[in-house]
């Protein structure tokens, strides 16, 4: 089991990345970034909407793979009954058939090929084909549940019929207080390397049904902890990372005392030190809230190290993002900033799921439990 889950999380990373480095690029938005300004009134909502189509089943059929237990027997037979695995090539091996290759095909379908194969032997066969455990489909709900862990596809789920399989968001255990441990603004869905902007909140508090998509193998859920004030800083940057809030934390603050994450500080004359020519200092994000809904705006960088605007202060979760390359619609730049936040928050807590180092791997987010939070890796 140990071995399985460890190829499953190097599988889950793969994918992660792998969709995330092939994502196409969107359609322009007809909306410009807007004015690069500390002042809060510059800070603009953009407000995503999920397909109708992922409310929908995408498949009732359950298909075999790799991984996956059947019973299978012949009627009449009792002694013909036992269990057999999928093989790594997608086979199986009953009775006196050789491999039969499986992978795809729904149980009807295996019956039916085993009775086939069966008719050269016997007269008239009638196989019973049951499955027992599934290894081949899965979902990963990982953090601040009551039972993290991964759970078996074997039909058509959604993401409240998953999260109740978990025993929901964890608690506080405290006697006096019966606090959300869930980060819920901060939760997310990925699939296939790609963030699906479902909102949490709207789901688990407003009862917002609209919010309840049907899942896919290899969806990844993701719930941070409320107990980790964090600010996170991504992109041309030396060491992203996340890194943990404090009183009256400013952009300057977070970026140049991130225990020596970034080297903006190394000023001479108009020499942004060794990033130079990798980041571009005029159009840093600062991304919060919801993550579905995220409010941004975008600083000057540059101009604040210089004295020429003024420091902009931050809240607990704040994205500080700075890109490599200016960027004049919002949409696509939001896009980037979210998907790369939890592109990087996704693999960190599959490699901790798996019991495999997370470090070097951007931000370094653990995976949480109730009982006892483990502290954040550096």
């Amino acid at each position: 089991m140990k071995n399985l889950l460890l190829l499953g999380c190097a599988g889950l990373v793969l994918a992660l990345l792998g969709g995330c480095a092939s994502s196409k690029t969107r359609p322009e938005s007809d909306r410009n970034l807007p004015p690069r300004s500390p002042d809060a009134s510059a800070t603009v909502t953009i407000t995503n909407e999920l397909n109708p189509e992922l409310l929908q089943p995408r498949d009732n059929r359950f298909t075999l793979g790799p991984g996956d237990t059947l019973e299978i027997e012949i009627l009449g037979t009792p002694a013909s009954r036992t269990r057999v695995t999928v093989g790594p090539d997608g086979k199986i091996y009953y009775y006196l058939l050789s491999g039969q290759d499986v992978w795809g095909l729904t149980l009807e379908q295996t019956r039916d090929l085993l009775e086939r194969g069966l008719a050269k032997y016997l007269s008239q066969p009638q196989v019973s084909v049951s499955l027992r455990t599934v290894e081949s489909r899965h979902v990963w709900a990982l953090g601040s549940l009551n039972r993290p862990g991964i759970y078996p596809l074997t039909g058509p789920m959604t993401l409240l019929e998953l999260l109740a399989l978990t025993g929901g968001t964890a608690r506080s255990a405290s006697q006096v207080s019966t606090a959300d441990l869930a980060d819920l603004r901060h939760s997310f869905l990925m699939r296939q390397g790609q963030f699906l902007p479902v909102s949490f909140e709207r789901l688990l508090r407003g009862g917002d049904t609209s919010q309840n998509v049907f899942l896919q193998p290899d969806d990844f859920i993701f719930v941070p902890s409320t107990l980790e004030q964090e600010v996170y800083i991504l992109g041309a940057v030396l060491s992203p990372r996340a890194i943990p809030y404090t009183d009256r934390m400013s952009l300057l603050s977070a970026i140049a005392g991130g225990n020596g994450t970034v080297q903006f500080m190394f000023l001479t004359g108009e020499d942004y030190g060794p990033l130079a020519k990798d980041a571009n200092l005029s159009h840093v994000a600062i991304v919060r809230g919801s993550l579905a809904e995220p409010q941004v705006m975008v600083v000057d960088l540059g101009a604040i190290l210089k004295g020429r605007a003024a420091d902009v202060p931050l809240e607990p979760g704040d994205i500080i993002y700075v890109p490599n390359s200016p960027y004049t619609t919002l949409k696509r730049y939001v896009d980037l900033v979210v998907t790369t936040f939890v592109s990087t928050v996704a693999v960190n807590a599959g490699l901790r799921a798996g019991g495999l180092p997370a470090g070097g791997v951007n931000v370094a987010v653990p995976v949480s439990t109730p009982a006892s939070p483990p502290a954040v890796g550096r």
